[in-house]
């Protein structure tokens, strides 16, 4: 919470945005010795051991929603839940033994009065089923176009929410001319939504450049 006090203090009017792993995240790094490729082992414990999974689920989804109601405590105005490997689940097995956690930890920021981004990682499958869980904006990664998501999201004319992304974080090491057509064409998908946070597909690559990164936000505040 202090933490988030004095983001906020520096941050002035620009929003601070809450940050939590999704429960099915944050379990499959409890399960295992090493996280295993395709997360086979947080897998195959929630096939073999259902009841332990879910109680293991939804301990994460409690761990999560405190640490979002702590942020938001220092003045966070958005919260954002973050499913990383939510890509590696079927859909039968998200809609079974993920989504009603994740809806705990999202209802849970609504209590705090705020709005809430849900974001996966190779999601394009699960995109309509993270819709249900309630948040008013979808992450999408760099994989599908905004436009495709958009109408994997909405269930008719009249349901519209925001989406969050996708730019290709590989685009931050391309020549400024590929980066700028590349936001561009990110910026006209995302028009198809009500609305749309500009973001990456994923998270800043370790070694990205900061003044890269600042012209593509100069490049979105001039489009505007």
């Amino acid at each position: 919470t202090e933490a988030a006090q004095i983001a906020c203090a520096e941050l002035g009017e620009t929003p601070l945005i809450a940050f939590a792993a999704a429960p099915f995240t944050l379990a499959s790094y409890l399960i295992g010795k090493t996280r295993s490729k395709n997360h086979l082992e947080a897998r195959a414990f929630m096939h073999s051991y259902p009841d332990a999974w879910n109680r293991l689920a939804g301990w994460c989804a409690d761990m999560s929603a405190a640490f979002l109601a702590a942020q938001i405590a220092g003045g966070a105005r958005t919260a954002q839940v973050f499913d990383s490997w939510v890509g590696d689940l079927s859909r039968a097995d998200y809609q079974t033994y993920c989504s009603e956690h994740s809806r705990v930890v999202i209802d849970s920021a609504h209590a705090h009065g705020v709005p809430v981004i849900h974001f996966g990682v190779g999601a394009a499958s699960l995109l309509d089923l993270m819709r249900d869980a309630g948040a008013e904006c979808i992450g999408v990664d760099w994989r599908l176009p905004l436009g495709e998501a958009v109408k994997l999201i909405e269930h008719g004319p009249g349901d519209r929410f925001a989406v969050q992304g996708n730019i290709d974080p590989a685009i931050l090491f391309a020549s400024s001319k590929v980066r700028r057509d590349h936001v561009n064409q990110v910026l006209a998908e995302g028009k198809k939504a009500a609305a749309h946070i500009v973001n990456l597909g994923h998270g800043v690559p370790p070694n990205a450049d900061p003044a890269v990164l600042q012209e593509i936000v100069d490049q979105v505040h001039e489009s505007r």
